[in-house]
């Protein structure tokens, strides 16, 4: 099936993404499981330019912990959702890894580069909600 096929038959199939959905909290418990950093999610679905619904931001401290955090994201959301990224991408920049489940996109970054690139404030009319490692939300 090719990668046009993939996309349209996903988006027909999956239904709007919560913050409370089962995807979205995976997502959230690897991140925190692998220690990321200043993790917070943006809403974007009242926003008309958006290709998803939320993307997910998280920071690691080196690029062991980059690509670690990506990979556990990939494997504990295949295990527990069966899914499979539409695409993954910079696993060899060692800078920021994206990760797209076409509903949800995770991104990995070095500090440096989510100074720079300011997804954030890109995305300033999205709803942003912080999530503390620590409480587990």
């Amino acid at each position: 099936m090719n990668n046009l096929n993939l996309l349209e038959k996903r988006q027909k199939s999956t239904k709007r993404i919560t913050r409370s959905s089962k995807l979205f909290k995976t997502i959230l418990h690897a991140i925190q499981e692998k220690k990321g950093e200043n993790v917070v999610s943006l809403d974007l679905k009242k926003i008309h330019e958006a290709v998803t619904d939320f993307f997910i931001i998280c920071e690691a401290t080196n690029p062991v912990q980059l690509k670690s955090i990506a990979d556990f994201v990939e494997e504990e959301v295949q295990k527990k959702c069966g899914e499979k990224p539409f695409k993954s991408t910079g696993h060899q920049g060692e800078q920021w890894i994206l990760i797209d489940y076409i509903n949800i996109v995770v991104h990995i970054m070095m500090s440096n580069s989510r100074k720079f690139y300011k997804l954030e404030e890109m995305w300033s009319d999205a709803e942003i909600k912080e999530h503390d490692i620590n409480s587990g939300k």
